[in-house]
């Protein structure tokens, strides 16, 4: 694995909530650490409400972890524009969040460990 990046197993059980609402829970989500930035959970596609997501044409390119596709996280009353992500065939060193979201944090969007 890169240096650059590296990724474990995240303890314990984690849960995404947009206004509120869970929109993600998992006791299998990774966290994926690179050098430079905050560590990342990534939850499991199976652990995800897909229905409240809504893939994008907006795309990234990270030369460690390869190509991402953007969703929309879509709330009753407000939509997030790009966020959430996913890295659907990323490069080796990223293999493990292959069928992974992550989430963009903020006042519409949290992210806790339980």
């Amino acid at each position: 694995m890169s240096k650059q990046i590296r990724i474990r197993k995240a303890d314990g059980i984690w849960v995404v909530r947009a206004a509120g609402a869970v929109i993600a829970e998992s006791a299998n989500a990774l966290e994926l650490m690179e050098n430079g930035y905050d560590g990342v959970i990534y939850f499991p596609r199976k652990d995800v409400a897909m229905a409240v997501l809504d893939e994008t044409s907006h795309k990234t390119h990270c030369p460690h972890k390869g190509d991402a596709s953007y969703f929309n996280v879509v709330g009753t009353n407000r939509t997030i524009e790009n966020g959430a992500w996913s890295y659907e065939t990323p490069l080796e060193q990223a293999g493990d969040i292959a069928s992974h979201i992550a989430f963009v944090a903020g006042e519409f969007v949290q992210i806790e460990q339980l």
